[in-house]
């Protein structure tokens, strides 16, 4: 079994009574919990180098120990890159479905774990959607990988939206930046953060909308987060939130194109979670009325 092997070349693991369980999930690596006399780990081996998908692996292993010294993220025990190789900490707890994060009692819990995060040090990289959608797409068009109809129309109003934003810009905090249920862990307690692949100082907002966007929250539920997070309601956050969240829809679209078209180690359906991320996008970039874009730019611009 070639993860044997590679544990037998981890000191921390080489050596001892140990029992091996492949962890469900993960996308770009295989995750595997590690039982020893010492404690229990779990060892995440690359399924790919993820440079196609902005992934620095050096910068992941800075950012899951700055987010371990902020309290929210599992403790860091060893980093071989050369072996593809970041092992940290298992948490024992209950990972996150979308019905927990949908849940209105965990919202709180969900905000307060992404205040400690960003009150925490800084990452050693930033990470800004509009940048990585457009490297995203210089891939895809470069290699002839799929894009979903429509996709370039779109375009301009990214710029808009990127332009609108810079108004009332704020500054970036250190973000996890891919907050789907599963990264989220309940050790009955609070809540911890795990996966800091993408991880970089960004806007704050773009964790909640990127929350949102990945459980497929309502908008009153989006409300109900970004409320919780700033202690209060405002509405300029919560639009700002909902234009991020959108971005954040559009961006991992071409992720999902890059995987479609790259990745042959994992068994998954990468086009069909890239669609459906990409029809909820085009859904708010068409609505019109009194919840259309105008109105929410507009909104993300001024003071309450």
């Amino acid at each position: 079994m070639a993860v044997l092997e590679i544990l037998d070349r981890i000191p921390l693991l080489a050596g001892v009574p140990r029992s091996v369980e492949e962890l469900p999930g993960g996308l770009t690596n295989h995750n595997y919990k590690v039982t020893t006399p010492g404690g229990a780990y779990v060892v995440r081996v690359w399924a790919s180098d993820g440079s196609l998908l902005a992934i620095d692996r050096n910068a992941e292993h800075a950012s899951s120990i700055a987010a371990a010294r902020a309290g929210v993220g599992a403790p860091v025990h060893a980093y071989l890159p050369g072996e593809g190789v970041l092992v940290v900490g298992f948490i024992p707890g209950r990972t996150f479905t979308q019905d927990d994060v949908r849940d209105s009692a965990n919202l709180p819990r969900v905000a307060e774990a992404c205040r400690r995060l960003h009150a925490g040090p800084r990452f050693v990289r930033d990470f800004d959607m509009f940048d990585v959608q457009r490297r995203y797409l210089a891939i895809v068009r470069e290699r002839g990988f799929r894009l979903p109809d429509r996709y370039l129309e779109f375009m301009p109003v990214v710029e808009q939206l990127r332009k609108c934003l810079e108004i009332r810009a704020e500054g970036t905090v250190p973000c996890n930046n891919d907050l789907l249920p599963g990264n989220i862990i309940d050790d009955g307690r609070r809540l911890w953060l795990i996966d800091y692949e993408y991880a970089g100082n960004n806007d704050a907002c773009f964790e909640l909308g990127n929350v949102w966007s990945e459980s497929d929250l309502s908008l009153d539920q989006l409300d109900e987060l970004v409320t919780a997070y700033y202690g209060r309601r405002l509405r300029h956050k919560i639009a700002r939130a909902r234009l991020l969240g959108l971005m954040a829809k559009y961006g991992w679209t071409l992720w999902a194109s890059i995987q479609d078209g790259a990745n042959d180690t994992i068994d998954f359906d990468f086009w069909s979670w890239g669609m459906e991320k990409y029809e909820r996008a085009v859904a708010e970039f068409t609505a019109g009325g009194a919840g259309g874009l105008g109105r929410l730019m507009d909104e993300a611009a001024r003071a309450d």
